[in-house]
């Protein structure tokens, strides 16, 4: 090559009191009035932090769905059927019953799956997985009652196949299958109310020299107030709460168990039982795995050509809480005073009856 043409490929050009180099392609532009101007550092600056921002934005989003895609389906509580064959329904009961479906329970969704495998000419029976501390009065109960409603509308075999864990909230639901089988490492029974627990810091606001005051329309509307002593009268009126949904507990068991009250009270002071316990003492029918429940259904009634479904909800969780999740797994090593005060506080946040156990294996 020529090296005169190197020479010819640049070519300084003047403008506006400044010198400028260009290709030798770019000379129609610059004949044009077009030059290129450095670009302003604040204007680079300005470029940067925007595309941050946008990437930022796009990089949420895209997690937001792929988590989405990941723990969501198109509606938490919808249940869908059709399957094209008989089988036999696994409901699964898991983490604490609760009616705001709080955990991995969906409170509305198994209500719905029991109604959807009700209307369902398919379904043969039902089993549940039961693997749970217990939960609300109200929740348990409702479910309970769910379960008798398909017995009684359908007349096919509900079972509770007890997992880990069937306490409390989770032994009332069973009591209403027409067969218990633990596993044999299960724990059970619970058979009790409780209603958690009341703190008084009254003495504590005392010394340090808080004083507080609520104006209430009656004498019992604060009751169970952290700043101030629980009365005998109140503590009588929570104590009649506690009885009547523990009689309405001992009822379901005796009527499910086929047992009297006084035996089944015999047996229903809180303790938790063991697998082999349970069945001594006619708690359960029998121990077995999951497996060996969906076995025992099929030969007891006779099923053939049977499938077994699952019903679980799907569970839909955002990138927000994905994040607050792992903040709260963080926790803090240690608690200040103030701290320790306010998480006492939180624990009369509520005062729901709850047929839960306290003891969590």
């Amino acid at each position: 090559m020529d090296p005169k043409d190197n020479e010819r490929k640049k070519v300084r050009y003047y403008s506006n009191g400044r010198f400028y180099e260009a290709a030798r392609e770019s000379f129609d532009d610059m004949e044009n009035g077009y030059h290129r101007r450095p670009m302003p550092a604040w204007v680079k600056a300005l470029i940067i932090i925007a595309l941050i921002i946008l990437f930022s934005v796009i990089l949420m989003a895209g997690c937001s769905r792929m988590i989405g895609g990941l723990f969501s389906g198109s509606e938490p509580s919808q249940v869908t059927t059709g399957f094209g064959h008989d089988y036999i329904g696994v409901l699964y009961v898991t983490d604490t019953i609760d009616e705001y479906g709080t955990g991995s329970y969906n409170h509305q969704y198994i209500l719905n799956a029991i109604d959807a495998m009700a209307d369902d000419s398919e379904n043969r029976g039902m089993i549940l997985y039961v693997d749970t501390p217990g939960g609300s009065v109200y929740a348990s109960d409702e479910l309970y009652l769910k379960i008798e409603e398909y017995k009684s509308v359908t007349g096919r075999p509900v079972y509770s196949s007890m997992q880990s864990q069937a306490t409390s909230g989770g032994y009332y639901i069973s009591a209403a299958c027409d067969k218990i089988l633990a596993n044999r490492n299960c724990w059970t029974g619970s058979i009790g109310v409780t209603m958690g627990t009341f703190v008084d810091i009254s003495k504590l606001l005392s010394d340090l020299g808080i004083k507080t005051e609520t104006i209430t329309s009656g004498a019992n509307k604060a009751m169970g107030s952290t700043t101030e002593p629980m009365t005998d009268e109140q503590r009588a009126i929570f104590q009649s709460l506690i009885d009547e949904s523990y009689e309405q507990f001992v009822g379901i068991v005796a009527e499910g168990r086929d047992m009297s009250v006084a035996d089944v009270k015999k047996l229903a002071d809180g303790r938790i039982y063991s697998a082999q316990q349970a069945v001594d003492n006619g708690l359960v029918d029998g121990i077995a795995t999951f497996e060996e429940a969906v076995d025992d259904m099929i030969y007891t009634y006779d099923f053939d050509d049977i499938y077994v479904e699952s019903f679980q909800p799907d569970t839909s969780l955002d990138l927000s809480s994905l994040l607050n999740i792992v903040a709260k797994q963080k926790g803090s090593d240690s608690l200040t005073d103030a701290q320790a005060i306010e998480e006492l506080i939180e624990l009369n946040g509520t005062f729901r009856l709850s047929y839960i156990s306290s003891v969590v294996k």
